[in-house]
């Protein structure tokens, strides 16, 4: 099933209201079940995927960068065939949803309230919330604040916050790992370079970080137009400028909602270690480490990752 438009087939989630062409790349995939629609959410509005009985109990699958949806597009089926209510959304900025202009914006206090109105927009008090990368690291925020809004928390390649900043400020080859951060402070640039060759920099960058054959062609012919949305690349690198902007401390580093971190062995902007260190802060933590698994573990090994969030929402 397609994605919600409007009658006149444009995209109602564009901010300036001069509307985006609805493309066949936005179609649902055949092993995608469920439907797409739009939800309002902390006052945005929100390009969702939902699958899934409407009564189940509620789990949030949130994206990192630089993806969208559709970097769960495995997990979906499994989980809402489970009797889950699956609910995936483009975070702020990307693909479809709403894409506000302002670096501050995208600090890390609005991200997670996002979360927070996902689930209020459903009709729930708790969810499950499982995150991969830039999604882990807003899981990680969402557990550290909100912790009695969580049922459980799943961490794919994100490490804890305090981890991150202490093993940046530390280890040289985390920094050096994580280089390409600065380079997405500066204006502009970013874009224009990883806009160029019809956006051969991000996609070189992540199949030179992946399993070969990870990514298809017709995968980076989804990710190329969600990237070439008016305004996406530039808010999808907010999220970076923000960050670097605010550094944001938990005031308590310890995370009290039951917590599973996942961990693709080969992860080359991750050093491993982060992922023993950041159990240290659960109160009631596990730790799954997955072979033949890069950063991109839930392209990966889709069933493996999928047992093992259903695993731990038991």
């Amino acid at each position: 099933m397609s994605p919600a438009s409007d009658e006149a087939g444009v995209d109602p989630s564009d901010p300036d209201g001069a509307g985006v062409a609805v493309d066949a790349t936005d179609d649902l995939p055949p092993e995608v079940p469920g439907e797409a629609r739009y939800v309002e959410a902390n006052g945005r509005r929100f390009h969702v995927v939902e699958a899934g009985p409407a009564d189940g109990d509620l789990v949030l699958l949130l994206h990192g960068f630089p993806e969208f949806w559709y970097g769960w597009r495995h997990q979906i089926r499994p989980l809402a065939e489970a009797g889950y209510r699956v609910v995936v959304p483009d975070q702020r900025g990307y693909n479809r949803s709403e894409k506000p202009e302002a670096v501050r914006d995208y600090r890390i206090e609005h991200l997670t309230a996002d979360v927070l109105g996902f689930i209020d927009a459903h009709g729930r008090e708790t969810a499950a919330l499982v995150g991969h990368d830039w999604g882990g690291v807003v899981g990680w925020w969402v557990a550290l604040r909100h912790p009695e809004r969580l049922s459980t928390f799943v961490a794919a390649n994100a490490p804890h916050p305090t981890v991150f900043r202490e093993t940046l400020r530390s280890d040289p080859e985390q920094l050096l790992r994580s280089s390409y951060a600065a380079f997405f402070q500066l204006p502009v640039l970013p874009e224009r370079a990883s806009r160029a060759l019809n956006w051969r920099l991000p996609t070189w960058l992540m199949r030179e970080s992946s399993m070969p054959g990870t990514f298809s062609a017709a995968d980076f012919d989804r990710y190329r137009a969600a990237w070439s949305r008016p305004g996406a690349f530039t808010a999808m690198l907010n999220w970076y400028r923000a960050a670097a902007r605010e550094r944001p401390r938990p005031s308590d580093p310890e995370v009290t909602v039951p917590t599973r971190i996942v961990w693709g062995a080969g992860d080359r902007f991750l050093r491993r270690l982060m992922a023993h260190d950041s159990l240290s802060y659960c109160v009631d933590g596990r730790f799954s480490h997955v072979d033949e698994a890069t950063h991109w573990v839930q392209h990966e090994q889709p069933v493996r990752v999928a047992d093992l969030i259903l695993d731990e929402l038991g």
